[in-house]
């Protein structure tokens, strides 16, 4: 079973930047899908973007589509989420997931949650 580590997090002002890590173990990370799933104070969890093991395949979250980037590093067993322009609303806490079948974008799929990292946009 893959193990999850996401890093990143913090406090930024509205209009800001920042980038997550997450570093995979576990698992023949090359092999895997990956996606961020965020989890907004109140709400359930949602998707926010997926890339494909090669690296060719991205979706993204319409809520975050042209401000958000998802790329990985295979060579380190990480998968990143550049945030720019970041909102107030995208506030919450930011988990990683992976799957070796597809593009990790339904919530209800995974139960192998990491510890999250907390991403705060002040207004």
């Amino acid at each position: 079973q893959v193990q999850l580590v996401e890093s990143g997090g913090g406090l930024v002002q509205a209009g800001g930047s920042l980038r997550l890590s997450c570093v995979a173990s576990g698992v023949t990370f090359s092999s895997y899908n990956m996606g961020w799933f965020r989890q907004c104070p109140g709400k359930e969890r949602e998707f926010v973007a997926a890339l494909s093991w090669g690296g060719r395949r991205t979706y993204y979250a319409d809520s975050v589509k042209g401000r958000f980037t998802i790329s990985r590093d295979n060579a380190k067993n990480t998968v990143y989420l550049q945030m720019n322009n970041l909102k107030p609303e995208d506030t919450a806490v930011y988990y990683c997931a992976g799957d070796p079948d597809i593009l990790p974008t339904l919530v209800k799929r995974y139960d192998n949650w990491g510890q999250g990292t907390q991403v705060t946009v002040s207004s």
